[in-house]
């Protein structure tokens, strides 16, 4: 499926509302954090009106994301993306470490 722009701006908007929800914040505070105007806020939530690069990387800071991270799709990857690693990670580490104590049993 081709990306528009129209489907951008919903990805964005959406994604300001679910970091703005994630943190508890109102739009009035995001507004406060990022210097602009509350209308402003509302207007990109609604898909009203689009951020300049410097709102959206005022944004970013203030959420503690990468710029790119307001732009993603919420299908690209999991939210729990960490979460998972760090599973499979333990899991691969136990893994390695039974199949070593099983090989190297017969070895002083």
């Amino acid at each position: 499926m081709a990306m528009t722009e129209k489907k951008l701006r919903e990805i964005f908007m959406e994604n300001i509302k679910k970091y703005r929800a994630y943190y508890n914040w109102s739009q009035v505070l995001l507004a406060q954090k990022t210097g602009v105007s509350i209308n402003f806020i509302n207007d990109l939530e609604s898909g009203k009106k689009w951020a300049s690069p410097t709102t959206m990387v005022k944004m970013a800071n203030v959420f503690n994301i990468h710029v790119y991270e307001l732009l993603k799709p919420p299908n690209l990857l999991p939210d729990n993306l960490d979460s998972i690693i760090r599973e499979y990670t333990d899991t691969i580490q136990e893994v390695l470490k039974d199949t070593h104590s099983t090989f190297m049993k017969d070895y002083p």
